[in-house]
């Protein structure tokens, strides 16, 4: 399969692992000869907290795997890497696998991405953040917003709270910035008025003095963000591998929520992230509480409905979408629970 949007060059992957700052993988055990190697391309940031704890504890060695980790700086590169076979898993949001299926995402293939979803993840955590003198959706007018792409990613949850709140597309200006630690960064060097972002990014936001107008989740009560995504080729060949994948990830997660292991998965981001005692106890807060990961990595099916009521009013080529299980196959995950 081939794709216009392609970055194939060593070069490129290697700017973007270095886009990651302390995504770190754990060095391999003795005897990591004998793993089988997958490669999995992820968004930076604390929601690879599971992945983390399952490297950092032996739970995907024990499976037989060694997992590397690459960061994307953006959907479209992980979308591209992920359909071309640069990548055996990504970690994405659930709207990313729905537009390429459909034909929808930013870039192009000659022939139609196949892709799965086996497990979910979180409900996105997503806050609409902005400037500290936007204090109200009506001080957006205007005004200039980022989002990672404008026809995949969360993009569409940013439109959705505008017109919620009385915008036009007439009232406000859109940009691409990138992944969420990219839109960050251009919003503390002030370049927009405001973006979705993702936690402990509405932490940061806060301690500098920045506002959090709304979380997404406070409006839609369910909404699916970040699933566990392959090829169905591959998912198909590799049925071991992927559900040795999603038992340790489940183990990683397991040990997360143990009120004993605090201090010590605390660590462990830390060690992932560079991030300050402060922030870290708080993302422990946040991340693990109970708007937190889904505790059991389960697909949240009327999350995904919330998911594809938004891709059917702002997705081109317009599409009604309706069935959340088109894009979701539960057997990896189911066998991986036994």
């Amino acid at each position: 399969m081939t794709s216009t949007f392609r970055l194939r060059t060593a070069a490129q992957l290697c700017g973007a692992m270095a886009l990651a700052g302390g995504l770190a993988m754990t060095p391999a055990p003795a005897g990591a000869q004998a793993l089988e190697t997958v490669s999995v391309i992820v968004f930076p940031g604390g929601f690879n907290w599971p992945i983390w704890v399952a490297q950092d504890k032996g739970f995907f060695a024990k499976g037989g795997l060694e997992v590397k980790l690459t960061p994307t700086p953006s959907s479209a590169f992980q979308l591209s890497n992920l359909i071309d076979g640069k990548f055996d898993i990504g970690h994405t949001a659930i709207d990313n696998v729905i537009a390429y299926m459909e034909g929808q995402g930013e870039a192009k293939f000659e022939s139609k991405p196949d892709l799965v979803v086996f497990m979910g993840g979180d409900n996105g955590f997503l806050s609409l953040v902005t400037q500290p003198e936007i204090k109200s959706y009506n001080d957006l007018k205007g005004k200039t917003v980022s989002v990672d792409a404008m026809t995949t990613g969360y993009a569409f949850v940013l439109f959705d709270l505008l017109k919620r709140n009385g915008l036009t597309t007439a009232d406000y200006k859109a940009e691409r910035a990138g992944g969420a630690r990219e839109r960050w960064q251009a919003l503390q060097d002030g370049k927009h008025a405001g973006t979705m972002l993702i936690s402990p990014f509405d932490i940061l936001a806060k301690d500098k003095g920045l506002n959090v107008l709304q979380y997404a989740i406070d409006l839609y009560k369910n909404y699916q963000g970040l699933v566990g995504a392959t090829r169905r080729e591959w998912a198909e060949k590799n049925p071991k591998k992927l559900e040795a994948y999603v038992r340790a990830y489940l183990a990683g997660l397991n040990y997360l929520y143990a009120p004993d292991n605090k201090d010590e998965v605390i660590g462990i981001l830390r060690k992932n992230t560079q991030m300050n005692p402060q922030l870290a106890s708080q993302t422990y807060d946040s991340l693990v509480g109970p708007k937190g990961f889904s505790r059991t990595a389960e697909v949240d099916v009327a999350g995904v409905r919330k998911v594809l009521e938004l891709r059917s009013e702002y997705g081109q080529p317009k599409k009604t979408l309706t069935d959340p299980l088109r894009y979701y196959d539960a057997k990896y995950y189911e066998a991986a629970k036994r």
